[in-house]
């Protein structure tokens, strides 16, 4: 029941806000390629991935930025390449980065670890080169989070919907591992030989923003929807998001659904639905001090739209209301980070990193 009210309230119009005059942006850095995900480090230090394959250290202070590698072996193809990148929580000068990796010609979603100390990028590794190998340049993903003991990171479709209910390839899903890229002995079907063992949520389109609360320990996504349908869902342990049996959008075709769009049994329902579509790039939950009136809202970065995205929850978990900032940027909003003192930074397709102003 609760599901289906959840359907019902993710269907609602909400209230649409406009305060483009209440919020700015300063520009930080420029002449970034495509900065695709970002860590921040310190109150003068954050490292930026572009999508080309370079990690680059950005100075927070004087916007210069340095290269710190060019990671090897990446597949730079389509909407692939070098993808997200965060500090580890569970090890000092440690970073996880996923990326589409280079495999016999195919691009394959893959998790990484490196070291970084003293302005230096070493000792890559991968730790789960997953289940998602193909040759199309689409839906990659892919966003990392983390539990206190546990990385999640999404994988799309990879451009083939079969793959959203098919529970033997990581493609159309949430995963989650342990630090060092084992499986965890709770996660959801690791006795289950139908489905594989990383898995914990399935039937995504392409979730390219994931974020871990850990003062209500909810995991939260947002993910592409076809021509609509974008969605934002609250992750829960083994469930079924529905694609592309459910689905809001439509076919970029022609006025054809994709899948249907009804509640189901057995299918989670989203928190929001966008139609049209923003397209988001990212997706945090606001727990910082410098702007208390974000505290636990969401914020995505859209790309087709151009602006920051503000979700208020109510205590329920449901959406209530929507704000859209930053538009007259006219940037597609990619990633979006918050410091340690509660700073919000973002960048843009167009090469820019930003910090947010009130």
């Amino acid at each position: 029941m609760k599901m289906y009210l959840r359907m019902g309230l993710a269907l609602l119009p909400l209230f649409v806000q406009s305060s483009a005059l209440a919020w700015s942006a300063v520009k930080v850095s420029s002449g970034l390629a495509i900065p695709w995900g970002l860590a921040y480090v310190d109150e003068t230090t954050m490292l930026v991935t572009e999508r080309n394959g370079g990690v680059k250290q950005v100075n927070l202070v004087t916007g210069e930025h340095q290269l710190l590698l060019n990671v090897p072996n990446v597949w730079a193809k389509g909407q692939g390449g070098l993808l997200d990148i965060t500090m580890s929580p569970f090890e000092a000068n440690q970073v996880y980065i996923t990326y589409s990796k280079d495999v016999d010609g195919e691009g394959v979603t893959t998790l990484a670890q490196a070291s970084y100390h003293n302005g230096k990028l070493t000792n890559w590794r991968d730790l789960l080169v997953s289940e998602s190998r193909t040759d199309t340049g689409r839906h990659f993903g892919s966003r990392i989070a983390f539990d206190a003991n546990s990385v999640y990171f999404s994988i799309g479709d990879r451009g083939e919907r079969e793959n959203g209910q098919n529970t033997l390839t990581h493609a159309g899903a949430i995963l989650r591992v342990n630090p060092d890229g084992t499986t965890p002995k709770d996660n959801p079907y690791v006795n289950d030989n139908a489905v594989l063992d990383e898995i914990w949520s399935y039937g995504h389109r392409n979730p390219q923003g994931l974020f871990f609360d850990t003062k209500t320990q909810d995991l939260w996504s947002i993910e592409h929807g076809p021509r609509g349908g974008d969605e934002i869902n609250l992750i829960k342990k083994g469930a079924n998001y529905g694609w592309p049996e459910i689905s809001f959008g439509k076919e970029y075709w022609g006025p054809i659904q994709v899948g249907e769009p009804i509640e189901k049994e057995g299918i989670e329902a989203p928190v929001k639905i966008y139609v049209p579509s923003i397209a988001p790039g990212s997706l945090v939950l606001y727990r910082g001090e410098k702007f208390p009136e974000l505290d636990g809202k969401l914020l995505s970065g859209a790309l087709k739209l151009t602006h920051i995205n503000i979700v208020t929850l109510n205590e329920q978990g449901n959406a209530i209301s929507e704000e859209r900032i930053l538009s007259e940027l006219g940037e597609r909003i990619r990633d979006i980070e918050i410091s340690d003192s509660g700073d919000i930074y973002f960048s843009t397709d167009h090469g820019n990193l930003y910090k947010l102003k009130r």
